[in-house]
This record gives C-alpha cells, sequence and structure tokens, in this order.
C-alpha cells in the first residue's frame, strides 16, 4: 500500500467533507454560531495525474476531521502544486481558499490557522513575513523550509528570513527524529532563525517524515493530539 492512502494513524470520527472549488469543508455536528477554521495545506509538489487526489488522502481528512471533532471548521485546500516551478500558483490558490473560508457566514473571519505540510511549508513564508490580524496561529508538520537544490523558486518562499518578521505570532511546529537530512537541515536553520518568534515545538523522537502515516504509534498519536491541542487554544 502507498503511504499516501494508508489511514490516519490517530483514529477519528468520519465525517464527510463538503466539496468546494479550492477545498473541502468538515464541519463540526453543531455548527451554531461562525466558528474558527484551520486551513489544512498538503506537501507537494506532485504530479498532477496522482491518485487520489491529496484533499482525498486519509491524513489530511484526518486533521480535519480532528479539528471538527473539536467544535473547529476543519478544511483541506486543493493548491494544485504540481511542479517546483508552481508554488506562486499554488500560494495563489491557498489564498483563494482563506478568502472563501472567511466570507463563509459558519466560519468566525477573525479566527483561523494555517497547517502547513511537508513540500508546503515553504509557502509558509509570505504568512509569517506579513501575518494578517485574523490569522491565529501557523502550524508546520516535517515541513519543508530549505528549497531543494535545482527549485526554481521565488525568494519570497524563504521561512527561514521570514519567521524573524513573523512579531507575536503563535507557530507550532511539529519536529520529527528520523527526519530526511536535507529536510532536517531546513527545520533546523529555522528553529535557530525563530529565536525570539513565538515558536513551540512538539518532537516525535522516534517519527519519520510523514509519520502521521508510517508509523502507527502511540508515540505518533500522541504527538498528533498536542499539536492539535495547541493549535485549537491559539483560535479560542
Amino acid at each position: 500500500m502507498m503511504d499516501f492512502v494508508k489511514p490516519f494513524v490517530l483514529p477519528v470520527e468520519d465525517r464527510a467533507p463538503e466539496r468546494q472549488e479550492f477545498h473541502d469543508l468538515y464541519l463540526p455536528g453543531d455548527i451554531a454560531g461562525p466558528r474558527p477554521a484551520i486551513l489544512v495545506v498538503p506537501g507537494g509538489p506532485l504530479p498532477a495525474e496522482v491518485r487520489p487526489i491529496q484533499r482525498d488522502w486519509p491524513v489530511f481528512q484526518g486533521y480535519a476531521r480532528l479539528a471538527a471533532s473539536r467544535g473547529t471548521v476543519g478544511a483541506v485546500v486543493d493548491h494544485r502544486l504540481h511542479s517546483p516551478d508552481a508554488y506562486g500558483a499554488g500560494a495563489a490558490n491557498v489564498a483563494a481558499a482563506l478568502e472563501s473560508l472567511r466570507s463563509d457566514p459558519r466560519v468566525d473571519e477573525n479566527r483561523l490557522a494555517l497547517w502547513f505540510f511537508s513540500g508546503s511549508g515553504l509557502m509558509a513564508a509570505d504568512w509569517l513575513r506579513e501575518p494578517p490580524s485574523w490569522l491565529r496561529v501557523v502550524a508546520l508538520s516535517y515541513p519543508v523550509l530549505v528549497p531543494f537544490p535545482g527549485w526554481p523558486l521565488q525568494a519570497r518562499f524563504d521561512p527561514v528570513a521570514a519567521v524573524a518578521e513573523a512579531g507575536d505570532l503563535p507557530i507550532v511546529l511539529t519536529r520529527v527524529g528520523r527526519e530526511d537530512p536535507a529536510v532536517a537541515v531546513g527545520v533546523a536553520a529555522f528553529v535557530e532563525a525563530a529565536a525570539k518568534a513565538n515558536l513551540e515545538i512538539v518532537d516525535v523522537p522516534d517519527g519519520h517524515h510523514s509519520f502521521d502515516v508510517k508509523d502507527d504509534t502511540d508515540q505518533s498519536r500522541a504527538a498528533i493530539s498536542r499539536a492539535a491541542d495547541l493549535v485549537i487554544a491559539k483560535l479560542a
């Protein structure tokens, strides 16, 4: 079985998504009144022909369903990041999904979170550099924070440089102990650059990249729950 179709390692209540153009919504059972929202931003880049598309991967559905189970609107963006030279278009699709979320009457437009995974971590730079008042927290799980050699990225996609401008914006970083070396270098540089930032780290000492599907352990489940607790607390 390919890793991306494996189950999310933390059991969550099944909820059918409400599909929209750029994102899927997972709503709490009782949606009375506008609720805060978490936009899950899958990794990449991945070729356009990969199926299922990332908004249908159990892991990202799992995070959104976890948010909904805790009274928060969960959403998964379809950023369509299909190649390293498509980060600009992918970032624009994330921004469009956010604006769509903020305009939804079921969402509190002033309480949103962004949760980036793996290769989408580079997109966090825009939001760290100039965080809007309604963005209450940025979460990063096993993120790519420095481009791989040969990637033709614009200079704006540099979270290591951007984090110095994040001010008091809460940042929740889930860091795995058995990270791919090329990714670990970027994570270490980010942590060093974030010395004055509002950074909280959730460590998964025995975790691999994509631990939330690869490592079906109590340690993984505890780390996911801890990160979710931190993110949701910032939305209160």
